[in-house]
């Protein structure tokens, strides 16, 4: 069995767009070969990494990503010239398997699961562990040899470190010979999969076997999983039975047989959320009856497939950079992005959060971004992964502009701030005005008929019912709801327009009382700091909102 990453090579090979199904990119030529190369070398960055150093600088999910988007590409643009790619160059070891090892194909949907165990019986299910693939050689009962997967045919001895690990049966209780294959793993305490992820334990194996030695330590956490005894019995029964009595007592304890769809699922969501000795990113679905060992191949087997556990990381392609300008001017960058699957959810934006953390990772239309699900629910950007060049030339608002007092009147830069600051009012926590919100405010500003924060106070109806989307009806609907307003209380309308927040027994008064305190006054109210005090005071003099004071005054707002 390979590891995922062989496995999504071979796999692309033979089934180039299966899990992108996105259009190809709008790119000239010359564009699209930049794109494609620098992907490409990007990957085999990671690759040599992985193969040759076992350190992982990436997921593998994203990683299986990110091949599948470069196969895409190069769909895409088959007219462009790529250099020849393989991720295993500097994997390839010197020591030749017995018997290959086999890849695995990866089960898309759950209606592909079902058409694979319809047309099969005699299934067992088993969790895919996330770990390093191995050979081990018995003769005579003694353990002789152990390879490394390398490419599935050549690999490295790592028999030298094996016999330091006592997870590995060193002497069979039969001197018999015995050709096993399975997954070094690291030992993890009751871990949860569908919590806390692979936590980089496939790695940390990796580079535990390569180091020249290995302490008592690392080996005591190193367990090992047998998954194939490739000239054993037919009967998958009789083949963990035997491993049991010879001390592989894993395969056993985690393997069930199956007869259906439901079945699969059940312990694919059981093992996934239940504690485990071990990582795992899906689960491995065999049928007894299997090709024999002598024709076994570096590829995918018809006996045995992947059914992963959901990706919590996609990676996703910027289209557009964006910025929200929010009620109190606090700037919000805003990735929109080619739609991804995520926990079968599609993501079209996620949220930088703040000016400065977009500032710092510098995101440009057409980088490539991790992305995952905080909550399960909210799309959340991790990290940059690839950087497109040349950069695109991103238009920025400047900070400064932008604050509590900013935009009450539309202005070159303010339609987001002012749409954000009018929606505020109609909500809930403002007026609370049935029937209007940011799409009425939206269609009202660009019709020309408000400008301002209170414009709306003097809103005519016939005019209303001329604009496209205010009929008779509408209009008649959006008046009434706008009467409502002149009947609010005084503090519900300071909370509208936008007051900084303040106890409700610190706006004794009329807005002239409140208008006449200074920032000193503003601080002897209890539970008032000097930084609110400084807000409160410069929020009752700001020149634009005491000509909004007035404009409420003039329409018998009460309290004005």
């Amino acid at each position: 069995m390979m590891t995922p990453r062989l496995l999504t090579y071979l796999l692309l090979m033979l089934f180039p767009i299966v899990t992108w199904a996105q259009g190809c990119p709008d790119w000239p030529a010359d564009k699209a070969k930049d794109e494609i190369n620098t992907l490409q070398r990007q990957i085999g960055l990671w690759d040599d990494s992985y193969h040759r150093l076992g350190q992982s600088l990436i997921s593998d999910e994203l990683y299986d990503q990110a091949r599948m988007r470069l196969e895409q590409w190069r769909g895409c643009f088959a007219q462009v010239p790529s250099p020849a790619d393989n991720p295993l160059s500097s994997s390839r070891g010197t020591i030749a398997h017995p018997v290959p090892h086999t890849g695995l194909e990866k089960l898309l949907n759950d209606r592909a699961v079902e058409d694979w165990i319809r047309t099969r019986s005699d299934l067992w299910i088993q969790p895919k562990i996330d770990g390093v693939a191995v050979t081990l050689v018995y003769r005579a009962g003694r353990l002789t040899q152990v390879i490394s997967r390398g490419d599935g045919l050549l690999g490295q001895d790592w028999t030298a470190s094996a016999r330091r690990i006592p997870g590995i049966v060193q002497r069979l209780p039969e001197a018999i010979d015995l050709l096993l294959q399975g997954e070094l793993y690291w030992r993890l305490d009751a871990h949860i999969q569908g919590e806390t992820g692979g936590m980089n334990a496939r790695s940390k194996i990796s580079g535990l076997m390569n180091r020249q030695q290995l302490s008592d330590a690392d080996a005591a956490g190193i367990g090992l999983f047998v998954w194939a005894w490739p000239q054993g019995p037919a009967d998958l029964k009789q083949q963990l039975d035997n491993l049991t009595r010879w001390g592989f007592i894993d395969s056993q304890r985690y393997s069930q047989p199956i007869e259906n769809f439901e079945q699969a699922r059940h312990w694919r969501a059981f093992w996934h959320g239940q504690p485990l000795p071990f990582a795992t990113d899906g689960v491995v679905l065999h049928q007894s009856q299997r090709a024999p060992a002598q024709r076994w191949q570096p590829s995918t087997p018809y006996w045995a497939v992947a059914w992963k556990y959901p990706a919590v990381k996609a990676l996703a392609h910027v289209r557009q950079v964006r910025f929200k300008i929010g009620r109190t001017g606090r700037i919000t960058p805003i990735l929109e992005l080619d739609p991804v699957l995520l926990d079968d959810r599609q993501i079209k934006r996620v949220s930088v959060g703040s000016l400065k953390r977009w500032q710092a990772l510098d995101i440009r239309p057409g980088d490539q971004v991790s992305i995952s699900l905080a909550g399960q629910v909210i799309p959340r950007l991790d990290q940059v992964i690839l950087r497109s060049h040349p950069r695109v030339d991103v238009t920025v608002p400047v900070a400064s502009d932008f604050h509590h007092l900013s935009c009450w009147q539309l202005a070159p830069g303010c339609e987001e701030q002012l749409l954000a600051r009018l929606t505020w009012l109609s909500g809930k926590q403002g007026l609370d005005l049935p029937h209007i919100g940011r799409e009425t405010w939206s269609n009202l500003i660009q019709a020309g008929q408000i400008s301002g924060l209170v414009d709306w106070l003097n809103l005519d109806e016939t005019e209303l019912a001329t604009i496209d989307g205010f009929g008779d009806r509408s209009s008649a609907r959006l008046q009434a709801s706008l009467r409502t307003a002149r009947q609010r209380p005084f503090a519900q309308w300071l909370k509208a327009l936008g007051l900084p927040p303040s106890a409700r027994n610190n706006l004794a008064g009329d807005w002239q009382a409140l208008a006449a305190r200074d920032a000193q006054a503003w601080q002897a109210e209890a539970g008032i700091g000097p930084g609110r005090a400084a807000q409160l005071s410069a929020f009752f003099h700001d020149p634009q909102v005491l000509a909004m004071s007035e404009t409420l005054r003039a329409a018998g707002i009460d309290g004005f």
